[in-house]
């Protein structure tokens, strides 16, 4: 199936690896160019470098809690590949620990992280968007249902949800297009940490196994096709939705 991604150009945050970088490859594999970042600029390098260097990608160090962040990115794009055409807007987990356990410190940097950077992001590419553009957040299966022991993701997740459905109602008429991806168990550096803080990483990998239909954990690459699908031209007529990448964990219809 033609994607119709070919020298169309997206932003990608948190995407010198883990999820946003396996969207990036999928992206360039078909044909798109990317401006890429993250907060460590080894790690930036390195991600530029594995997706084929300048004629495909380009990379800024950059951090969601700072304001200027997404018009950086979207000044990169255009100067560079002159366009834009959308994003993939991803940050990193917040802190473990049940809602009840978790400071007050913990909430608010969460906050400033894991939700305004990424509606502060969103509202930027969605306001410079023209027919055709779409923004993916990537969220969590526990914008659903509660993941035990992440409180926090628990209680900010559900809420970009809602706001992804926002604002896609408000620049669905101008054919912008927002939607949310729920990634479950997929083997990040992320659910790595998560499986080793349960003590015994390798019994703890194959208790979540369990729990899920299809019995084993999701690769990125996995996860990244399904982005790179949603961001093109090939589902023009989604839009508003939260799309789960989970092995059909979610119980929910």
């Amino acid at each position: 199936m033609e994607l119709g991604l070919a020298d169309r150009v997206y932003v990608l945050t948190g995407a010198s690896r883990g999820l946003g970088f396996a969207t990036a490859e999928a992206l360039v594999a078909d044909g798109a160019r990317v401006v890429i970042s993250a907060r460590v600029p080894g790690q930036v390098a390195a991600a530029v470098a594995a997706l084929g260097g300048p004629e495909r990608a380009i990379g800024l160090t950059a951090d969601l809690t700072d304001s200027a962040t997404p018009q950086r990115l979207l000044a990169a794009a255009r100067e560079r590949f002159g366009r834009l055409d959308g994003a993939l807007i991803s940050v990193g987990g917040p802190p473990r620990g049940t809602a009840a356990q978790v400071t007050d410190e913990q909430w608010r940097e969460s906050f400033e992280t894991v939700f305004l950077g990424t509606v502060r992001a969103t509202r930027a590419v969605a306001a410079a968007l023209t027919d055709g553009g779409a923004i993916g957040l990537v969220l969590s299966t526990s914008a659903r249902g509660p993941v035990p022991g992440l409180g926090i993701s628990n209680g900010l997740r559900p809420g970009l949800a809602g706001v992804a459905k926002d604002i896609a109602d408000e620049y669905g008429p101008r054919g912008v297009r927002v939607f949310g991806l729920l990634p479950g168990r997929i083997m990040t550096d992320r659910n790595r940490e998560l499986f080793a803080a349960a003590g015994d990483p390798e019994r703890a990998r194959a208790e979540a196994e369990a729990s899920i239909p299809l019995r084993r954990v999701g690769e990125p690459a996995e996860f990244g096709r399904v982005a790179a699908f949603l961001l093109s031209p090939a589902a023009g007529y989604v839009t508003g939705v939260t799309v789960p990448v989970d092995g059909g964990a979610l119980r929910g219809l």
